[in-house]
């Protein structure tokens, strides 16, 4: 009687755990099939990569080599440019720089088309997450 017992037991425990395994593996099939969900408070403009101190870019006016060249970004996050002297870079992405400096050159030139492209990246941003002191996004810089 008590091989009987055992026996019954023993299926019992094995039948719990195969079916703990199975669902376990269902739920993992599961997430791997949603896609990935953005944490809260950040948007797909968050994904975009931004302008950051000592970086260097390639400033093209189509038509204007004057005002046309290559350019770091100085460690205040500000860029200097012909006739627009100043202009803040750090922390736009390229595309809101473009249109900040088309903006700015309708003054002086008839309907400016310009390019912004980073040729070289020398700040980087990392998210530290965990049981940390002060978790959060950081910029390191080469």
């Amino acid at each position: 009687m008590s091989y009987v017992r055992h026996s019954i037991t023993a299926s019992l425990v094995l039948s719990l755990i195969f079916t703990g395994f199975v669902a376990a593996q269902e739920q993992a099939k599961e997430q791997a099939r949603e896609p990935a969900k953005a944490r809260p408070g950040t948007t797909e403009a968050d994904a975009e990569y931004k302008i950051g101190p000592e970086d260097v870019l390639d400033i093209a006016v189509w038509n204007n080599t004057a005002i046309s060249r290559m350019v770091p970004v100085r460690p205040d996050g500000k860029i200097s440019l012909p006739l627009l002297n100043d202009v803040q870079a750090a922390g736009l992405s390229p595309m809101q720089l473009r249109d900040v400096l088309k903006k700015k050159l309708t003054e002086y030139v008839p309907s400016p088309e310009v390019s912004v492209i980073v040729r070289e990246v020398h700040s980087f941003r990392v998210s530290v997450i965990g049981e940390i002191r002060t978790p959060g996004n950081y910029e390191l810089r080469s």
